[in-house]
């Protein structure tokens, strides 16, 4: 979305001087907020409180369609006068004109609480006990999306506003969420091009006369989800939702387990929408990165990235890479994938990560990324619902140690059953994390985001002002048209203000006490 910047700042920009001026020298923890953390970090209702208000910069590994509760998709259902199936467990596509065979109305759902608990069970991650019909996690979760899938194209932008509002609620600046506009005329045109081994140039070339169509309707399609969010959240007027001031970019979310022509026609129309359009700031590939077909073709999806960054320089990539388990996939498969994500395709960010120790040469791998600045999305809820992989099995305390740069993500947290907080708070207790330590993953979200502009922090050290900004607490003329200049950092300097206004506060809550 493009809402301006200023609607988060307290002072509009002419007068940023006094407004910037606020903000505490970030070289300095705030004792009290620290003090206030350490007494609250072993009650989980308190410390729940406390996160729920502490100021988190960005949520960078966020599927919009999996974004969303599943009582909203079934609330939805039942405007639209849709049918649902008690016996398949999904929404439908049509109304119920003959109701039977375990279909009914949704508009009959909120008499029917079994029912009605049920579908949302099954939509979602809530409750999910193993059983024999059902007996994974991790198929679980990827069956939901298609059980909300007929809801979702009409929806969008109701989508997008409740991302939006639950971010600002749970104190969010910024998200990069993930959608595919147009996504299906892209693999239409490269099922109609069929791609001969390796010859890109070539795929590239036969699909170049249809790039300008498809990212129009890509270009049209996030249009009409933004107007219909800015209706929804009534931005513009005196009853504006709080989340009209969340800063809102995409990236264009490419599917990994079709054929490799389809796969294809969606990167390079990806890579060209990302060009085309400022509000989508990156791109990624997404499905389960275990599928079959995801597997044989992984090496040729990082090649084809290889091709496409030449094609169009400066399109930045936060791959989904080490999703993966070995009771996923046979040993061999884990031996690889995030080393190629970074080294062949040209990954500025990683998501997941999960099996990073299982791969040839770890410790090789993590110095490469530390020293490369190669962040990882770390989605500790859905590694847990997923993978089963959590606590001390998780790679989190490795990337710590190595000092490859990590933030806090959501995934799919309506699908989840939860928010960033949630986030916050198991990493918190489960890594015996200081308020500095949640401070710093705060600040790298916005630090690794691909929002433009230079950062506020100088060599990608959050907390150390670049030279321009060194003179806190007088704020220099050359500070403010640095500001001026970089929208990253504007967003930076916001936050700061947040964290400001919270740790002059957070002390005097008698509920922290």
């Amino acid at each position: 979305m493009r809402y301006s910047f200023f609607r988060i700042l307290p002072a509009a920009f002419l007068g940023m001087t006094s407004a910037l001026a606020m903000i505490p020298d970030a070289r300095a923890e705030a004792p009290s907020a620290a003090q206030v953390y350490d007494h609250v970090r072993n009650d989980p209702v308190r410390l729940n409180m406390f996160l729920r208000t502490f100021p988190k910069g960005a949520d960078l590994h966020n599927h919009l369609v999996g974004a969303i509760y599943a009582e909203n998709m079934l609330d939805w259902a039942a405007r639209d006068n849709l049918c649902v199936s008690l016996k398949e467990k999904r929404i439908l596509d049509h109304a119920c004109t003959h109701p039977g065979d375990g279909e009914v109305p949704a508009t009959e759902l909120s008499h029917h609480a079994d029912s009605e608990n049920a579908l949302i069970d099954a939509l979602s991650m809530r409750a999910f006990v193993p059983s024999p019909g059902d007996a994974s996690g991790h198929d679980h979760f990827f069956a939901a999306f298609a059980r909300f899938n007929a809801i979702a194209a009409a929806h969008e932008g109701d989508m997008l506003a409740e991302a939006q509002d639950r971010a600002a609620r749970d104190h969010v600046t910024y998200l990069e969420l993930m959608i595919s506009p147009g996504i299906g005329a892209m693999i239409g045109a490269g099922f109609h091009h069929p791609l001969k081994g390796d010859d890109l140039p070539a795929a590239h070339q036969a699909l170049a006369p249809e790039i300008p169509a498809l990212v129009q309707k890509a270009r049209a399609e996030t249009d009409q989800m933004e107007a219909q969010a800015r209706g929804v959240l009534k931005c513009g007027t005196a009853e504006a939702h709080p989340g009209c001031a969340v800063t809102v970019r995409y990236l264009f979310q490419t599917l990994r387990t079709l054929p490799a022509p389809a796969v294809y026609a969606q990167l390079d129309a990806g890579y060209a929408t990302v060009k085309a359009d400022r509000r989508f700031v990156g791109l990624n590939i997404v499905a389960p990165e275990d599928d079959l077909t995801a597997m044989g073709d992984y090496d040729l999806h990082m090649r084809m990235f290889h091709f496409l960054n030449g094609v169009y320089p400066g399109v930045k990539l936060s791959l989904h890479a080490g999703e993966l388990t070995t009771g996923l996939v046979p040993t061999e498969g884990l031996r690889h994938h995030i080393r190629a994500a970074v080294e062949v395709a040209g990954a500025s960010r990683i998501g997941h990560g999960v099996d990073v120790a299982l791969e040839d040469d770890p410790a090789s791998l993590l110095a490469e990324m530390a020293k490369r600045h190669v962040m990882v999305e770390i989605n500790l809820t859905s590694n847990d619902e997923i993978l089963g992989v959590k606590g001390a099995a998780h790679p989190f305390p490795l990337y710590r140690r190595a000092g490859v740069p990590m933030a806090l993500s959501t995934d799919d947290e309506g699908v989840s059953r939860g928010d960033l907080t949630q986030e916050y708070v198991r990493a918190a207790q489960t890594y015996d994390l200081s308020y500095a330590d949640l401070k710093t993953l705060s600040r790298t979200g916005l630090e690794y985001a691909f929002v433009p502009g230079e950062s506020l922090w100088a060599d990608h050290h959050p907390g150390q002002f670049v030279s321009a900004c060194r003179t806190l607490p007088v704020v220099s003329a050359s500070c403010t048209t640095f500001l001026k200049s970089s929208e990253k950092a504007r967003l930076q300097w916001a936050l700061e203000q947040r964290f400001g206004t919270f740790e002059a506060t957070v002390i005097h809550e008698g509920l922290y006490q």
